[in-house]
């Protein structure tokens, strides 16, 4: 299996910029065409677990615009072959003083493109 194949990276650090871009712009509607539209996709959150994609884009339909700007760090893309990935990042937010945030994504290419089919984000103390 051929690991970090640049033309892959670069496809997929594209998809995750332009989920970073939809994020922070609280754009729902893009939000929630990237993550695969299957009862298999699941995304735990800082304080909920979203099973399916029914579930995560209520989560999102529901949650307040307000506070959404962050900043990224030490973005990790790893792909495996030419259909499946990994995107790791660290993210802090001003309205959460003192913690950062932990990310990961799995995305996988479909027909359609490159959707996330599962992702975790997580907050800790931020180490001094």
């Amino acid at each position: 299996m051929e690991i970090d194949l640049p033309e892959i990276v670069a496809e997929v650090s594209a998809a995750f910029e332009r989920y970073e871009k939809a994020l922070v712009t609280n754009d729902i509607a893009t939000l929630n065409s990237i993550f695969r539209a299957a009862p298999q996709t699941i995304r735990y959150g800082i304080g909920e677990n979203l099973y399916g994609h029914d579930e995560i884009a209520g989560f999102r339909a529901a949650r307040s615009p307000v506070g959404l700007m962050r900043s990224t760090a030490r973005t990790v893309i790893t792909t495996y072959g030419r259909d499946f990935a990994v995107a790791s990042t660290l993210f802090r937010r001003e309205t959460v003083p003192g913690k950062v945030g932990r990310q990961q994504q799995t995305w996988v290419r479909f027909d359609d493109g490159w959707h996330v089919v599962a992702a975790h984000v997580s907050l800790i103390d931020e180490r001094s």
